[in-house]
């Protein structure tokens, strides 16, 4: 049996696909199994992966479109060597990566969640900067105040062992999963610690999206509510998660509460689901007052918040305001 697991989950991986399989069938080291979770690929990403006909490759197909959350859930039902990491399919790995990870488990044999630093690329794969410096040893608090205070992407880069993650139920079911990385690279670290290594080896792709559309920013929505739900819970589990949250919660949560409050504002309300920018607003606040008691925050003293809310509640302003939106769709709030 190998003693690591590449999962690698798609959906018409097209030629991103091909460049990240690539990547990891050149590792340094041969002890591993790529496992290929296809969800209904249409456009021969299935065709092209048996092609290769490289015994390292195992692939678990799937008869029927999944929800990229059905998909994913799907890690915990597969075989796992010891040691596990799973990788977007747009994403690619430095030849040097298991032998890299490999020797960080050995550094570090206690740790329950391993990560080595990494790149952003482009579209073309081209090189937009590093990773902002980790520290090599964080316990969960540690990892989080790191994360709030950057802003951080972390989903690149990161190895466990198979038992912790199955054992955690896996990756949390979040809505497109946005923001369930972070909840499950915390609960990783609480079993023991996180261990960093300094070396880059790994690409994460940044692509232009938009989440302007009804579904998206539903969904953004419902994730985001999801998350802070989360922060509470770990607020009341301990005391240095209370601490974390008093110091950088606020800083890190104001962005999501304009972001959201104007994606909002874009959708007819018809197709919100009871939701408005005023209903999203009292959620907001009652959440951020549990979270981060005697806080002063008012989302309203924001006048581009204020502003939204003040469009949102007259049918005549919301209508205006879309029908501007549909001649000029950059940003003005």
């Amino acid at each position: 049996m190998a003693k690591f697991s590449i999962v690698l989950p798609v959906r018409n991986g097209g030629e991103y696909v091909k460049e990240c399989v690539n990547s990891i069938l050149s590792q340094t080291i041969s002890d591993f199994n790529l496992e290929v979770l296809d969800n209904n690929s249409k456009d021969g990403t299935l065709q092209w992966l048996t092609s290769l006909n490289d015994n390292r490759i195992r692939i678990y197909p799937s008869d029927k479109s999944l929800a990229i959350e059905e998909n994913w859930a799907r890690i915990v039902t597969i075989q796992k060597n010891e040691f596990m990491s799973f990788i977007g399919h747009d994403d690619c790995l430095d030849k040097n990566y298991l032998e890299r990870m490999d020797q960080l488990i050995l550094k570090h044999p206690t740790a329950s969640l391993y990560q080595l630093h990494f790149r952003y690329i482009n579209n073309r794969g081209e090189n937009i900067r590093s990773c902002k410096p980790m520290n090599e040893v964080l316990s969960a608090s540690e990892f989080l105040a790191f994360f709030l205070s950057n802003m951080s992407e972390l989903s690149i880069g990161q190895m466990m062992r198979s038992t912790d993650f199955d054992e955690v139920g896996g990756i949390p079911s979040y809505p497109n999963l946005l923001f369930a990385d972070l909840e499950l690279w915390v609960r990783l670290i609480q079993k023991s610690y996180r261990a960093v290594s300094f070396e880059e080896c790994c690409s994460y792709r940044i692509h232009s999206s938009s989440t302007t559309n009804s579904s998206s920013t539903l969904k953004y929505y419902d994730a985001f509510a999801k998350m802070i739900d989360f922060f509470i819970e770990l607020k009341l589990e301990s005391k240095s998660f209370e601490i974390v949250f008093a110091r950088y919660g606020l800083g890190f949560l104001k962005p999501y509460c304009k972001s959201i409050a104007h994606h909002l504002l874009r959708i007819p309300r018809n197709q919100r689901k009871g939701i408005s920018v005023e209903t999203f607003l009292s959620f907001f606040k009652n959440k951020i007052d549990i979270l981060i008691p005697d806080n002063n925050f008012n989302p309203e003293e924001i006048g581009s918040i204020k502003l939204a809310k003040q469009i949102d509640t007259n049918p005549l302003t919301r209508k205006l305001f879309l029908t501007f939106k549909k001649i000029y769709p950059k940003p003005i709030l």
